[in-house]
């Protein structure tokens, strides 16, 4: 029988499309329950790929006949094997190209909507690390919020579009991911802002993203407004764009609400999270939608793939936003926190500028799911 490989895109439109999908993950039990594809209508098996040396033949009956079935491994190589097994023992199967490196590293664009006067405003959802970017284009411009280190796909993004990226944005300083925001801006001679009370160690030249900064995109004015917004860091600054958008960067997400701890400064920053989420956000109107740069579990994609809802709808579901005594929340956001993301502080050196690390080692260093939520 056949055996074929997968791209990560194509594994990407089984997930945004609700397709079923059988996968059979050889990685390590600890590897696989840290960290795999979700889909919402997935099915998985995970046998180490040691387990399977002397042959597939135990695991047949696990495998569907009637499904689509996908083998998963770190980097590709024990996937094909295993895939060629399957296929000697009568199985049509595939395997992810590049393997969950490739799955970490996907981004697939998905338009969130229209803005003023032709405008448009696209979601690059990265599926393997639960990141969020975004590009707001109009009249032959455009800007990006939160791009993550692989700068082409935003840049031949633009290109394919017919767009000249003059504005980079960064919400805050990263610390789960790296960000791609001012290489982008070296390479295309667009302004990179960043909000200085992160950028105090930065080793680079950067625009100050200031609270009411307001940035007009193309020929019709669509305002990008920044929002000072700290808690997730103490820079942290949100977006209003268009009058229609809220993008909340790491504070407010659909399930969860941001964690302060990645500075080492939980104690003093749970004030600044509480301010900004149960004040600041109070002020603004119910109807707009949220658009966050992270997610952390499938069930907060939509039908399309997107990452969005309305904020009043999130008044009423999300938990965080609901805990109505200041100490309770505290505990919440303080104690019992998720483990920290890899590398986190290499992570956040390397966005201040201080290190460069090879491609492979930032791969390394961005391996594993999204952690930058409390829920």
């Amino acid at each position: 029988m056949t055996v074929t490989a997968w791209t990560a895109a194509k594994v990407a439109r089984k997930v945004i499309e609700n397709k079923a999908l059988f996968i059979l993950d050889v990685r390590n039990e600890d590897a696989f329950k840290d960290w795999k594809i979700e889909g919402h209508k997935f099915d998985y098996l995970n046998i180490p790929y040691f387990e399977l040396l002397d042959g597939v033949e135990e695991i047949l009956p696990q495998i569907p006949k009637n499904q689509e079935v996908l083998v998963v491994c770190a980097k590709e190589g024990s996937s094909i094997m295993v895939a060629e097994m399957l296929s000697d023992a009568g199985l049509d199967v595939g395997y992810l190209e590049g393997g969950m490196k490739s799955w970490s590293m996907y981004l697939e664009p998905i338009k969130v909507g229209d803005l003023n006067n032709g405008g448009e405003l696209y979601q690059f959802v990265r599926l393997g690390k639960g990141c969020l970017s975004y590009m707001a284009i109009n009249g032959g411009e455009a800007a990006i919020i939160d791009a993550v280190r692989f700068t082409e796909v935003f840049t031949n993004f633009a290109k394919q579009k017919g767009v000249e990226i003059k504005h980079v944005f960064d919400t805050h300083l990263h610390a789960d991911h790296i960000s791609g925001g001012r290489h982008i801006a070296e390479k295309t001679g667009a302004t990179y802002y960043l909000p200085p009370k992160d950028a105090e160690e930065v080793v680079f030249d950067y625009t100050a993203l200031e609270d009411g900064l307001t940035v007009n995109l193309g020929t019709s004015q669509i305002e990008v407004g920044a929002m000072y917004s700290p808690g997730h860091t103490i820079g942290s600054t949100s977006f209003v764009i268009d009058g229609k958008y809220l993008l909340t960067g790491d504070i407010l997400f659909i399930d969860s609400i941001g964690r302060p701890d990645l500075a080492g400064l939980a104690e003093d920053w749970v004030g600044d999270l509480r301010e900004t989420l149960y004040k600041r956000y109070r002020t603004l109107a119910e109807d707009l939608i949220v658009l966050p740069a992270h997610f952390m579990i499938i069930d907060e994609l939509n039908e399309d793939g997107t990452v969005a809802k309305r904020l009043g709808d999130l008044f009423a579901e999300n938990h965080g936003l609901n805990v109505e005594d200041e100490e309770q929340f505290r505990s919440m956001v303080t104690d019992n926190l998720p483990p920290q993301p890899n590398a986190y502080q290499e992570i956040r050196f390397v966005n201040m500028g201080k290190l460069t690390p090879s491609d492979e080692e930032q791969t390394e260093m961005e391996i594993g799911p999204n952690r930058c939520a409390v829920r």
